[in-house]
Order: C-alpha cells, then sequence, then structure tokens
C-alpha cells in the first residue's frame, strides 16, 4: 500500500481521524481535510509522526470551489488519488414537527452534497487512473431512520443511494464505490448522549458494547484494499449486530 494516496475528509477528529490513522500505518500518504484549521494542522502533524506524508487542509465540502481545490493541491502534492473517504457529516437533530429549515438545509448540504462534491472531484481523477475507491460513510439510521433525526436519516439514506448509482457509472474504470453504516460507535457526538438513551442503543445491540472508531477504520480500510477488489455498491454495517 506504500506511496498510495487516500483523501479523507472530516478527519480532523473521532471516525474520520482513527480512518486517517489505519491509513497512515498501512503506509499511504494522506490529506486530511476538516472545516477545524488549527486541528486539522494538530492532526496532520500526530500522523505524519507514523513515517508518511500528512497534508491538512481546511475545506468546506459544501462548497465545489473549495473540493475542486482541494484535489488540485492533492495532485500536485503527490500526483495521484488513490481512496476517497467521504467521512464529514453534522447532526442538527430535532423532532420534525420542531425543526427548522435551516437544520434540514445544514444537514444535508455537508452530509449528501458534500459527499456528491467530493465524489465527482474525485472520479474524474480516478477514471483517468482506470483505478480508485471510494468508500462512504452511512449511517444505520439512513437504513431505518430515527426519531428526531429526520434531517440526517434522509441525508445518510440519499449517501446510500449515491454510492449504488456512482457504483454503477464508475466501474467500467475500475473505481469500487462502497459504504459503511456505523451504528453506535463512542466518539465525542455520542458522549453527549444520556444514560438512558445509551443504555437504549446497548439493548439493541447483540454484542452489548458500543463499537469504536477503529472498529469503522479497520473496515474501511479493507474496502479500499487490493482484498476488496471485487466488492463494489455494498452497504457494510457495522453496528454489533443492531441492524440485521
Amino acid at each position: 500500500m506504500s506511496q498510495k494516496v487516500v483523501v479523507v475528509t472530516g478527519a480532523a477528529r473521532g471516525i474520520g481521524r482513527a480512518i486517517a490513522e489505519k491509513f497512515g500505518q498501512l503506509g499511504f500518504n494522506i490529506v486530511i481535510c476538516d472545516v477545524e484549521k488549527d486541528l486539522v494542522a494538530a492532526t496532520a502533524k500526530e500522523i505524519g509522526k507514523l513515517g508518511v506524508k500528512a497534508l491538512g487542509m481546511k475545506v468546506d465540502v459544501t462548497q465545489m470551489v473549495e473540493v475542486e481545490n482541494l484535489f488540485e493541491k492533492t495532485i500536485a502534492a503527490y500526483g495521484r488519488v488513490d481512496v476517497l473517504v467521504n467521512n464529514a457529516g453534522i447532526t442538527r437533530d430535532t423532532l420534525l414537527i420542531r425543526m427548522q429549515e435551516n437544520d434540514w438545509d445544514a444537514v444535508i448540504a455537508v452530509n449528501l452534497k458534500g459527499t456528491f462534491n467530493c465524489t465527482k472531484a474525485a472520479a474524474k481523477i480516478m477514471m483517468k487512473q482506470r483505478t480508485g475507491a471510494i468508500v462512504n460513510i452511512a449511517s444505520v439510521v439512513g437504513v431505518m431512520g430515527n426519531v428526531g433525526q429526520a434531517n440526517y436519516a434522509a441525508s445518510k439514506g440519499g449517501v446510500i443511494s449515491l454510492t449504488k448509482s456512482a457504483a454503477k457509472e464508475l466501474g467500467s474504470r475500475g473505481i469500487t464505490v462502497n459504504a459503511v453504516a456505523p451504528g453506535y460507535i463512542e466518539t465525542d457526538m455520542t458522549k453527549t448522549l444520556s444514560a438512558e438513551v445509551k443504555q437504549a442503543f446497548l439493548n439493541l445491540i447483540p454484542l452489548k458494547r458500543p463499537g469504536t472508531p477503529e472498529d469503522v477504520a479497520d473496515v474501511v480500510a479493507f474496502l479500499a484494499s487490493p482484498a476488496a477488489r471485487y466488492i463494489s455498491g455494498q452497504v457494510i454495517h457495522i453496528d454489533g449486530g443492531m441492524v440485521m
């Protein structure tokens, strides 16, 4: 895997950072992008200690101009893009009847439009290379829905459908496109949940434990590896058996 290049969005913390670290351990040169400039720089510096090149960039994935600049700089620095991981995502949770228009628009813009923007930009490069792997971070919520998360569920359901369509369009150029659907994963986002909500999640999980960012990173790395060369258009659940 050495000298291959991966771009990971939303990689400054949580699942995105774990994914970037996993690829660093595998010898990939990495592009880390997020909206938090200082955190991006600090994360890139830490991952660089793994002995790989790590480029940190502040990028708003909802803006196509910034996304195109991201990939232009990636090509200038490394000359290729082998893997794209669309991880950038936000939540604005509230009941549907109380949800404001900007709560809906913000979540759709980052989670779904951002995935589209980055996929389109990366695909142009990968099609010329005639090889590449795209892995989208969806969610079990995009499969089963959830109370108070109509916007998030819609965005992640959209990511799943986008994954399947892109897999059909890009497959003839040697590009695989897959998604992972994490369940209850221990991150800064889930730490704010009440003890009652956390227990309710655990009651639904046969393995009786939350997942870790590393659980997700391992599967993402597999889907980007030669071992998964004949897997495309799939949604892999990483949820301890929550959704079957």
